[in-house]
């Protein structure tokens, strides 16, 4: 009877974990439906939603940060953007975008910086820098005496 009272719970325990698996990653999958879709703020729901069953998910911060960028929340937006670097310190879709809130905030020691990371990670969008780094180029004053 013992051995048979162990057996359900081994099976229960199973069914839980595996279930409980397949919800996390239907949480992602179907966040990014919504947020294909743009659906925003149903995506943010899942995509959060999802962080707590996998809280060391970049890539649900990263598309956190796009639906922030899509909502004009630059504040939200670098808080996910930096969240998803300390995780993943190499996404450079991330670096990419922290560069353009850097840009647009003159903050030009800090695009350099990300360029130079950037520079090291890039395999996809290694063409952006360039376009980034030419704009800096026409934006930060010259330094003429």
């Amino acid at each position: 009877m013992n051995k048979i009272l162990k057996l359900i719970l081994l099976v229960v325990l199973i069914f839980t974990f595996q279930s409980n698996s397949f919800s996390k990653e239907s949480f992602f999958n179907e966040a990014i439906k919504l947020y294909e879709k743009e659906k925003y703020e149903d995506a943010r729901f899942l995509f959060e939603r999802n962080i707590v069953f996998n809280p060391k998910d970049a890539n649900s911060y990263l598309y956190l940060a796009k639906i922030y960028n899509h909502e004009e929340d630059q504040r939200k937006e670098e808080y996910n953007l930096e969240t998803t670097l300390l995780i993943d310190p190499q996404n450079e879709e991330a670096i990419l975008m922290l560069m353009k809130i850097a840009l647009e905030k003159s903050n030009y020691d800090k695009v350099k910086e990300l360029s130079e990371t950037f520079v090291q990670v890039c395999k996809s969008l290694c063409d952006e820098n360039n376009e980034i780094l030419e704009s800096l180029k026409n934006l930060e004053p010259s330094n003429e005496s």
